[in-house]
Parts: C-alpha cells; structure tokens; sequence
C-alpha cells in the first residue's frame, strides 16, 4: 500500500548530494547506539520504562459545537506559535468503483482557494504558516499548519471557509491543473526503484472490491474521469462539520479558542455521517508467491499477511512484535541476514495499521552474488522460529524504549504531521480517544513475550503472499495499476466530459483576518566552554522536552577524498558504529535500544557530524558510547567488508533511481571532477569503494577525526554545569595523534561556465527528471546574502515560487520544481530540480530558462505581492524554525560553519525588513540568471530526444554510470 500521499513534495534539491550536505546539520548516514550492559543487569544509571512512559502527556480540552465540530486544544507555551490540525473522517477507502485516487484529488483542490479566499497559500505564508501542507490516506484526509500566534484568526476563518465556501470557486480549470498534478505525482512514485511493488502486494493479498485494495494514489483513468459533480457530492456527503476534528495547540487555551472557533465555523450546517464501509480482515487460502521484473540493482523478497485494525487486542502486540523482528537496530532479520549469514544488504519489517486491517511484512534485499534460494530459505526459518518462539523480554524492553523515546521526541512539535495536534485528532478519529497514545505506551511497556508469541502465532501462521522483484526489464505498466482491480474485464471509465455546471454560492462574503505583529524572536542563549583537552563546547538550553542532542563536528567531510577515491572519506564515517575494540555491531545496537538513545554518524560536503539524542536521564552512558564509537573503531576485516558491501548496494541503488542517476551526475560538470566539491556525492565510486582496504579507513579516521578537528553543539534539557563534567569524562582524556592538523584546499572551481545539456537515458521512464547547476562567484561564508536567498524564494524556493505556480499549478506537468542555493564553505551552487512528465519535457526546459532570464534581466522584476509575502512571511514564520532542539542545532551549526554572529537570527527580522524588491532584483539580477547553466536529463531518449533537438542547446549524451 502506499504511504499517505501529500500535497507537497520535499525539496527535490535536497536529492542533490551537495545541498544535502552543505547547509549543516546531521549527516545522511544514520545509525543508532547506546550504552553496553548486559541483558537482565539493572543499572541506576538507566531511566526506568516507566518512569519515561510516565513523562508522556499531552494534557488537553474539549469541546464540540451545535453542527458536530469537535474541538481539541492543548497548550504549550514555549514558542508563540499554534499547531491547526484539521482531520476529516474520509480517505480513498471511501471512494467508489471508477473514482479511485479521489479523495487525494480533493485534497488538492481544498488549496485552490474558496469563494472568499482565491488563493490560501499566499494569504497562510505571508502569515507565516510552516507548513501548509495536507495528506490523505485510507481512512483519512488531513490538513496542517503551524502558525504565529497573531495568525490563528486567518487560519481559523480560512479553515472554515474552505469547510462551508468551497464549491463556488472550484472550477473545471482548477480540477484540470490538480489533475495534471496528481497524476504526475502518481508518475514520480511509479517512476522509482521498486515503485510498483505496493500495487502488487494490494491486489494479490485483497479481493476486488475490498476497500483497502486500490491505492490512495489510483489509476490514471479514474483520475481522468473524474468531474465536477463527483467533486460536488464528494464536498456534500463528507466534508461537513460533524466529520471533522479540529485540533488546536501550542500557545493557545481553550478559552481564547471557542469563541474564535464559534465565530468562524458556528454557521457551517451539519453534513450527512460519513457512511461505514465493509473492510473484513482477508486471510489467503493458501501461500502464493509472485516475482515481477523491474530496473532495479538488487533483488527484494517481501513477505506480508493482512492483519487486524488499530483497535483489535493484538494490535500493538504485533506492532511491537514486528518491530522487533526487522525494525529495531539489532533485529532477528538484521543479525541473521545481515550482520550473521551476510545474505542481505538490507532489512526490514514493520506492521502498516489501519483502522480496520493491518499489513504486517518483512523483506530482505539480497546481497549481490548470493543465492536467492538459499537467502530466501533462511529468512523463512527466522521467521518460523520466531513465530515459534516470540521474542525475549529482553528484547521487548528494548523495543518499547526506543519506542517511548521516540514519543516523547515527538512532544516538541505542537503540529505539523506526527506532532502533539496530530496525535490527539488521530487518538479520537481511530480509537474514540485523544490519549489513547498513553494507553498505547502503557500497554507496549506491559507486553509480555508470551503475549507477543501467541498473536504472531495467530496471524503470521497464516498463508502470506511472497513477492520477488527481480533486475531485469519493468513490463508492468504504474499507469494501469492502482484501480478497483476488475479492469481486465470491465472497460475504464470515461474521461471527465467537462460538462457544465450551475455556478453556486454558498453564502455571505467573508474578509481575510489581518494578522497581529510577530513579537521578538525566542532564540535560547548560548553558552561556550572549552574541554580539558581544548574541545569547544557550545550550549543552548531547552527545557520542553527531557532529551539532549549533542552534535560532534569534525572539519573534514567528504570533499576531502581523493578523485580516485570518491565515498572513502564517508564510508570511513559509516563504518565507526559498526564495531568499537569492545563492542560488535550488534552489542551497539542493543546498547543504544536499551538507552533509548540514537546516534548518527555521517559525512557532509565540509564537516562529518556525530550527532547523539538522549534522553536527559540517560545522559552520562549515552555519551560514554558515543564516546566509544567515536575514539574507538576497530574496522574489523569482516566489519569492513560488510560494510563495503552495503556501500556497493547503495550506489546501485542511486544508479536506478532517476533522481540519484542526476544527483551524481551534476556536481562533476559543475565543479570539475578534480574540484573537491566535484565529487559524485558522498556514496562515492564503486572502483573506489571496492578497493578499500580496513587500513586505509583505519588510516583516514587518525587524520580526519581528532580533538584538533572537532567542535561539540548541544541542544536541550541540560545545563553547562551538568554537561561540562559528562563530556568531560567521555572525551577529556581524547588526544590528538603525532601528525600534523591536515589542512583542506578550496580552489575556484575549474569548468567554464556555459549552457550544456546532458542526457542520460533511462528506459521506459513516465517522466524525466531534470536537474540544472551554476557554480556561483560567492562562497559559503560571504556575508550579507539575505537578498539572494529571498530572491531564490520568488524563483523557485517554495509551493508560491514562480517555477512551481508555473509548471506545477499552472501547467500540471510536475509533483514540484525546487531552485536552491547551497552554503558549503567554498564556492556556493544554484540548482534547479523538476521532475516532469516526459512528453513536457523540452517545454519545461525552456520555461525554466525564460523564467530564470526574466526575473534576471528585470522583465518581470520581483513584484509587490511577491516581495511582501517572501519578507513577511520569513520574518513571521521565524519560530517556527526553532520549535525543536533538532532545528536549533542545525541553525547552530550554520551559525558557526558561516561565521555569523550569536545574535544573527534575533536581528534577521531587521534585516529582512531592510531590503527592498530593487536589492532583490539586484541578487537575482547577478545570480539567478538562466545562463551557463549545466542541465542533466534523465529520461526516456526515445520520447526525449527529439523535443531536446528543438531547444537549440549543445546536447551530450552519457551513461548513467
């Protein structure tokens, strides 16, 4: 099945490996570690499970207006920022034979604007609203914004009005270009590695008809069928008030909140009951076992059986059960497969629950060059040993640790998706109650190994459908799939016949609230130390959660490689949490569970970063085996192999995907390939990788990773005088080896600027992935940039930029284009990002460039409405960019990679408000022109090639590798 489906895709330029990397933060390569102590040895230094289930809270208020509405509010006064989080009890499993993909398509159409709001994006971003976002699943439809204080009267009336005022502004044109775009979000997911493996576990596992068959996404033709009326009725039979939860928190009570609730919504009639579906449990009469072809590097098993909704009584039993078995760190399929018989290079399992079925699944990813059968026969006989024997208790306490650490993380955020607003709505939409999260808890800490054994034994004794997607040529086609299953044998339906229809209004004109000032910024103090051995230490404390995370800067990164040696310096990076002289890979894994503590070890474009979450209680041995990892590697000849051989699969997999195959592509053209920053990404070569040898990791980590290199950053719910003493004993006595401090060369980038068009061909691809660059004559560093990357934002940094309103909105030909501009220490790159459907191909090109071209030249300069919302918006939307101690690091970190001042993000509002639309012109104007850009194609030659030819541009072809 697919995961919920989003309005708004991520920022594609974050698939570039260079803007991943360069704007500071956590690395990309992500394990998790603890402190060592045997099973069954109690320790006072570990926080008891119940103690941290006992932390949990989200306490909250209820009421419900006279049409049904029903009103959740919790308060949470850290930031002046509200979460507004709008369930609707609908999703595509209400939809009927012909209509799949519905709901979703609705969704898109509920931020065309209502009959008093013509657009909500702008009016929700210039208030400052982070994000603006919806998503719809099986069983639901939700909306999400997070928003300045002074901002929630707008947000309320525009929620409202979109709720009671919708159907006189939607139009065929609207329904038109969201169709356009749903449908190419539908190309982009297919378009991926293993992208049509969900279609095929659906339809083999449930019957026609069954509600949870057909994908949220749907068919292409049942998108192209569906019309004004079907949007009409859909509105009516479900989006009436009494089917909503509307959940408010952060700095809001609930005293200030029912009389703007009432004054906005209170008018809005009562609507029919979302009608009940039927959506039984579905048990196979037998095993069955499918294997598709598609261009993919390695071959996956996948083994999954249905399974019962989120209130049956073994539900969480066989959440956590699964959990253990392929989810956690040191799971049975990890240190079998993995880490034991060296089978797989990757693992997996986990329960998708719905409120009615379940998917409960495991699968493996075999490791080139092994046996698929005798892989295959081993990951069945950890299976039925499991299901035999359940887990220990052990491994139970583990599991539910790392999984209240997780909640309780969770609490930072009062909306967004997965955030305090989210839990409480979903709590009542599925289980009747806003805090059954604690019930939830409370029951995963209670589970027994017996408990666990019986319910795997009663649904995973079941017949289970075994699904192999093997490399070879994709015959499947995504555009027939994901419909009601009968299309064989009964014809589509036909395309929207864009009948007429009587215009409406739904009642009296509404103004748009004004928005109240944002106050001064919240912005934690910051404190600096040194350690004994001269480590800086940097501090901003944060008290709303009970959990720390330290951040261990080395000045290094990837950029430091060789040309020969492309993904040594990262793989090094990798390979430290896979063995200390002490602990194995699996004892870290274990060690780290028990703590519910998770560190991640990854190398960015100038730094590498060992970034440690704890819980505050579990502190000291949290940093003890951060510690450990850190000073420690012993690169074993198997450890290393191993993880070679991990590396070797990631590149293949970046070498099928379209997105990877242009992401390492791009940064060589640009910068050069003997350009440290003209790399391939941080994944590197596999020449490279294949050679490599435990010495020359060994090697690497004395040159690169040392005190004389290394900065820490915390964030969190601990102050200097608790702090300075633990990292002190963890890193006090580290020492810096003989050698000189290694110095990093920066040189100007060596390529030309000049336009050039690289294609690489990908067979049978629905849409072409195009990704364009320009190396930049300012660096990382330079100061005073703040036009420029406002400029970038009325180009091409958000869902209202020119590029994205232009062929997303406007044409439907994209899920989303992105422009971006890097900040690494040397020279900075401007990237553009669209996939697009491959027949639009050329068209898009050129709108891109001319789009470019006339902001550049001033042809269609930065206007007044654009410029309004980019200042106010940044300036209002400010908190929302440091509500969890994650964003307070990251902006840390930038801080100092850029060489900014303490009090750089409380004076930004200044700055914004000093610029002007001419000083953002004038950016544009030097930097984000159209030409000498170097733009990568990926896509089908045979529907490309001949709308590149009409462009006019140099054209080269290359291999993907």
């Amino acid at each position: 099945m697919t995961n919920p489906s989003l309005r708004l895709t991520s920022p594609l330029v974050l698939a570039l490996a260079l803007a991943a990397c360069a704007t500071a933060g956590p690395g990309p390569l992500a394990s998790s570690i603890g402190r060592g102590i045997p099973p069954g040895e109690a320790s006072a230094d570990i926080a008891p499970l119940g103690d941290l289930v006992a932390g949990v809270n989200i306490p909250y208020e209820r009421f419900e207006l006279a049409n049904g509405l029903t009103v959740l509010v919790h308060t949470d006064r850290k930031a002046p920022i509200i979460g507004v989080t709008t369930h609707y009890t609908v999703g595509s499993k209400h939809e009927p034979r012909g209509r799949t993909g519905f709901a979703h398509l609705f969704e898109h159409l509920m931020f065309g604007g209502s009959e008093n709001v013509p657009n909500f994006d702008i009016p929700l971003e210039s208030a400052g609203s982070t994000p603006t976002n919806g998503s719809t699943w099986y069983d639901r439809t939700n909306y999400v914004q997070v928003v300045p204080t002074g901002a929630l009267d707008r947000v309320l009336m525009m929620e409202a009005d979109r709720m009671g005022f919708l159907l006189g502004a939607v139009t065929q044109d609207k329904l038109d270009k969201q169709r356009g775009v749903v449908q190419n979000e539908k190309r982009q997911g297919d378009n991926q590695p293993y992208g049509l493996a969900d279609y095929i576990v659906s339809e083999e596992l449930l019957p026609v008809g069954h509600p949870y068959r057909h994908s949220t996404i749907g068919s292409m033709a049942d998108l192209s069928a569906a019309d004004l009326s079907d949007v009409r009725k859909w509105f009516r039979d479900h989006y009436g008030p009494n089917n909503v939860v509307l959940a408010l928190t952060g700095d809001i009570d609930a005293a200030t909140a029912r009389p703007l609730v009432e004054k906005w919504f209170g008018d809005i009639p009562r609507g029919p009951e979302v009608r009940a579906v039927e959506a039984p449990v579905v048990t196979l009469p037998a095993a069955k076992t499918r294997d598709i072809t598609d261009a993919v590097p390695v071959t996956r098993i996948t083994r999954t059986w249905t399974g019962p909704g989120i209130t049956h009584p073994d539900a969480t039993a066989l959440q956590v059960g699964m959990y253990v078995l392929g989810g956690l760190a040191s799971s049975r399929l990890d240190n079998a497969l993995v880490r034991g018989d060296e089978l797989a290079v990757r693992v997996s399992a986990g329960a998708l629950v719905f409120e009615q079925i379940s998917q409960l699944s495991a699968e493996f990813d075999l490791k080139p060059g092994e046996d698929r059968a005798t892989a295959q026969a081993r990951f069945d006989a950890i299976i039925a040993n499991y299901i035999a024997q359940g887990p220990t208790q052990d491994e139970l306490t583990r599991a539910a640790t790392q999984i209240v650490s997780g909640q309780i993380g969770a609490l930072e955020r009062v909306g967004n998706f997965g955030g305090k607003g989210m839990t409480l709505a979903e709590g009542l939409v599925y289980q009747g109650d806003p805090a059954s999260y604690k019930k939830d808890l409370e029951e995963i800490a209670a589970l027994t190994p017996e408990r666990v054994r019986k319910a795997l034994a009663t649904w995973l004794g079941r017949p289970a459908l075994t699904l192999a997607v093997v490399p070879g040529e994709r015959t499947l086609d995504g555009a027939k799939l994901g419909g009601w299953g009968d299309e064989a044998t009964t014809p589509p339906p036909a395309p929207d016949a864009r009948k007429p229809v009587p215009a409406i209004r739904s009642g009296a004109p509404r103004q748009i609230p004004p928005v109240a000032d944002v106050g001064a910024l919240p912005f934690p103090a910051l404190e600096r130390a040194r350690l004994s051995n001269g480590v800086p230490v940097l501090l901003a404390r944060r008290t709303a959660v009970p959990k720390v995370t330290v951040n261990l800067r080395f000045d290094a990164g990837f950029s430091v490689d060789a040309p020969d040696e492309a993904g040594v310096h990262s793989l090094m990076v990798e390979a430290m949490d896979d063995g200390t002289r002490t602990r194995d890979a699996a004892r870290i894994a274990e060690d780290q569970e028990r703590l519910g503590a998770s560190i991640s070890a990854g190398s960015g474009l100038d730094a590498d970063d060992v970034t440690l979450t704890a819980l505050t209680a579990n502190l000291a041995p949290s940093l003890a085996l951060m510690a450990d990892i850190v000073q420690n590697p012993a690169f074993t000849e198997k450890d290393v192999a191993r993880v070679k051989d991990q590396r070797l699969a990631e590149i293949g997999q970046q070498l099928a995907s379209p997105q990877g195959i242009a992401g390492r592509a791009l940064l060589p053209i640009v910068y050069g390939d003997q350009h440290p920053y003209g790399r391939v990404g941080s994944a590197g070569t596999a020449a490279a990788i294949g050679a490599v040898t435990r010495e020359r990791l060994a090697a690497e980590h004395g040159r690169w990773l040392r005190p004389d290199t290394a900065a820490f950053t915390v964030v969190g719910d601990v102050t200097m005088a608790e702090l300075l003493p633990r990292l002190e004993a963890a890193f006090g006595t580290w020492r810096a080896n003989r050698m000189a401090r290694p110095v990093k060369t920066l040189p100007t980038a060596g390529v030309p600027a000049q336009t050039r068009l690289v294609v690489i061909d990908r067979p049978n691809s629905p849409q072409s992935v195009i990704y364009a660059g320009r190396v930049l004559p300012v660096t990382g560093g330079t100061a005073g940039l703040e036009a420029l990357d406002l400029a970038n934002e009325v180009l091409g940094d958000g869902f209202l930029s020119r590029l994205n309103l232009l062929i997303r909105e406007e044409k439907g030909w994209s899920y989303g284009v992105r422009s971006g501009v890097s900040a690494p220490k040397g020279q900075r790159l401007l990237t553009v990002a669209a996939p697009v459907q491959s027949d639009r191909t050329g068209e898009s090109i050129a709108l891109i460039l001319s789009t470019m071209n006339d902001l550049a030249t001033g042809k269609t300069g930065v206007n007044a409405e654009e410029f309004a919302r980019v200042t106010d918006g940044s300036i209002r939307g400010l908190p929302n960019r440091f509500e969890t101690n994650g964003q307070v690091l990251g902006a840390l970190l930038a801080l100092q990679a850029r060489g900014l001042p303490d009090d750089y993000y409380t004076r930004l509002p200044e700055t914004y408000r000093a610029l002007t639309p001419q000083a953002l012109d004038a950016a544009a104007k030097r930097y984000l022109g159209g030409s000498d850009l170097a733009i990568v194609v990926v896509g089908d030659r045979k529907a490309i090639d001949p709308q590149l030819a009409r462009l006019g541009l140099p054209i080269e072809v290359r291999e993907a590798n």
